[in-house]
């Protein structure tokens, strides 16, 4: 798969979905309530790519410096935790 893809498929399913809910809802002469459904639906698909869109992180630099030991040809242990 394009990494690319994997990185932002909320964001397509969502752009995808609000495509689909604008054309169901406002397709023939809308009332107020289809205006206000699919504003809820933009809304919440927005925070969910606030809340969930990939950041960088403090570990980013780590997990460079382990691929490179990795290419080099050393044996490498990686041990995987969670905070949970």
């Amino acid at each position: 798969m394009i990494p690319l893809f994997r990185e932002y498929s909320l964001l397509i399913a969502a752009i995808v979905l609000i495509i689909a809910a604008g054309f169901m809802l406002l397709a023939n002469k809308p009332k107020i309530n289809d205006y206000l459904a699919f504003g809820v639906i933009v809304a919440s698909l927005v925070t969910a790519w606030v809340i969930l869109h990939p950041r960088q992180t403090p570990l980013m630099d780590d997990a460079k410096a382990v691929q490179a030991l990795i290419g080099a040809g050393t044996p490498v242990l990686l041990e995987f935790q969670s905070p949970f």
